[in-house]
């Protein structure tokens, strides 16, 4: 199946000279040539067999939309026909600053629009100062786990803390990798525009301060990485010292004696961590039946063994927190917990503090989308597999695409970084395609958590929708050497395949450094590796790594097909 273009240069008056044999090359592109990350062909086949002509239509569009305006946009005026820029991206968070460096690779004139600091939450107010408090609160562990300094022969005394030291580590780190940001894409050429960015029309966008006028680009393609916000359900009031959300706890202005902390997913384990090796208590609210709802049951039931029963903390599942009155006059914070199935008040709890850990939500407000005819959903910006924006008619936005935590996608930073890669791909005139169940997520608490691909109960669930059986197996590391030898022996990894071709499903590990062994199977993964192809690979001994070679070695699979090996080289 080919695809051929319904405009060719000879009759568009808008194709630069430059751009002619590109476009003639993208106007008969066969699929085989198409770049999908991680995709196998029959998923392409699928893809496409799916298309009506109307979808086509559209495919066809997007072959020749980084030489010309869509014919529809060109017919009423509407878009202009020079550019400022090939790319403006608006959000210079981790998934904005990714997609500028490599249009930067790519030869695109880019320019970044930043209403608030380069980094986004992530570097800010997320990741990178959350990972300053989890290496304190790691070290502090160590420090206070005397059975474990005896059995490898340490002996220390008494490990405290300087709070604002702390505090300062976080701020610090966030400031550097801010600055690195910064200073890395003035060296490439990035244009960074300071403002709020709106979209006026097609291929228009305007920034500056809000209230005032500003100044308006154009650009041949725009990217919304907008990032998110952090989630206040209704009925909780936050006033930033006593009931706080990510952003506040990030400061760590004060550590209370007793917190609770709403929601126990990343945010909220991560931040139990850090409170419990600073000497608080916790109590989590969650209004799902279990603990760490969105982790395979598996790891969650064993992580709540290791993270959670032996550490001081207590928790209430299957109940809401409906109304949470901040501490005043010498009265502690309030809490009312009400049944999540009768919806009936429960119980009421009163602690120092309470930390909001219940999500996130889309930053979207704001951006003009109602000039392009887009309607958010809950907030979140409607794209398709390839992040290009739909509007309300379910018809793709020309040149417009949006991605990170503002489409609701998958909200990881690097997920936004990687989709960001796809779509300047794409403007690039490389058709990509990126496979959300190859990317990776993990959770720094001591020990850690990381996963990549489907859990158990969803494999299983695709197993019996499509027809083929699963298989599971597990290694410990209580089996590998260097973890023995660092005495840190508890944990566990489990795969998740099909037994009858050799395809990863699914990957998950607990356990010392988990968050780094994970990328072995998400690469596994995107490149369509089998169990048996992986099998194959070498891993230096003895190092954690050897836990994933196991953990593959163990799998059993029925096929013995795997691709041929490369040739050997004589050394």
């Amino acid at each position: 199946m080919y695809f051929s273009s319904v405009l060719s240069p000879s009759n568009c008056s808008l194709v630069k000279r430059s751009h002619q044999n590109q476009l003639e090359k993208l106007s008969f592109t066969p699929l085989k040539n198409l770049r999908f990350c991680g995709l196998r062909n029959e998923i392409l086949a699928f893809e496409f067999l799916k298309l009506n002509r109307c979808e086509t239509q559209r495919v066809c569009n997007f072959r020749r939309s980084k030489i010309v305006v869509s014919a529809s946009v060109a017919e009423n005026g509407s878009a202009p026909t020079s550019f400022d820029y090939d790319l403006v991206i608006i959000g210079a968070g981790v998934g904005g600053h990714g997609a500028a460096l490599h249009a930067v690779e790519k030869g695109l004139k880019t320019a970044i629009i930043e209403g608030d600091v380069i980094g986004g939450t992530c570097v800010n107010r997320g990741c990178v100062p959350s990972k300053a408090l989890l290496a304190v609160s790691g070290r502090m562990r160590e420090l206070k786990n005397e059975h474990h300094l005896k059995a490898l022969g340490i002996q220390v005394s008494g490990a405290g803390y300087d709070r604002q030291a702390v505090a300062d580590h976080a701020n610090n780190l966030a400031s550097k990798i801010r600055n690195n940001l910064t200073n890395s894409l003035k060296a490439l050429g990035v244009d960074i525009l300071t403002g709020v960015g709106t979209i006026t029309g097609p291929q228009r966008v305007k920034y500056g301060k809000v209230g005032f006028s500003g100044s308006e680009v154009t650009a041949r393609d725009i990217i919304i990485a907008t990032g998110s916000v952090p989630f206040v359900p209704r009925g909780i009031e936050v006033d930033g010292k006593t009931v706080i959300t990510s952003d506040h706890a990030l400061k760590l202005e004060f550590v209370p004696e007793w917190i609770a902390i709403v929601g126990s997913g990343y945010i909220g384990l991560e931040f139990s961590d850090v409170y419990t090796a600073l000497g608080s208590e916790v109590t989590f609210i969650e209004a799902l039946d279990q603990l760490m709802p969105g982790f395979d049951p598996e790891i969650s039931k064993l992580a709540q063994r290791i993270l959670v029963n032996p550490r001081k903390i207590d928790y209430h599942t299957g109940v809401f927190a409906t109304k949470i009155t901040p501490a005043k006059d010498g009265r502690p914070v309030v809490i009312e917990l009400t049944d999540a199935k009768t919806k009936e008040v429960k119980d009421t709890l009163e602690v120092d503090a309470a930390l909001i850990a219940t999500g996130r939500a889309p930053f979207t407000n704001g951006l003009g989308l109602e000039n392009i005819n887009v309607l958010t959903q809950r907030g979140f910006i409607p794209v398709d597999e390839r992040m290009r924006v739909v509007d309300a008619d379910g018809n793709l936005v020309p040149h417009l695409y949006c991605i990170g935590d503002a489409n609701g996608k998958m909200m990881l930073a690097h997920a936004a970084s990687a989709q960001g890669i796809s779509v300047v791909e794409q403007v690039s005139g490389r058709d990509h395609v990126l496979n959300h169940l190859s990317i990776p997520a993990a959770c720094f608490t001591h020990p850690e958590i990381s996963m990549v691909g489907l859990t158990e109960p969803q494999a299983r669930e695709k197993a019996e929708k499509e027809g083929f059986e699963i298989s599971i197996a597990k290694t410990s590391f209580k089996a590998n050497t260097k973890a023995l030898a660092e005495n840190e022996g508890e944990g566990l990894a489990k795969l998740i395949y099909r037994p009858d071709n050799g395809e990863i499903l699914g990957v998950h590990i607990f356990g010392m450094h988990a968050a780094d062994l994970i990328h072995e199977a998400s690469n596994a993964i995107a490149l369509g590796t089998s169990v048996q192809d992986i099998k194959f690979a070498v891993h230096a001994h003895p190092t954690l790594s050897e836990v994933l070679d196991e953990l593959f070695k163990s799998a059993k699979v029925t096929s013995h097909v795997h691709r041929p090996l490369g040739e050997s080289v004589v050394v």
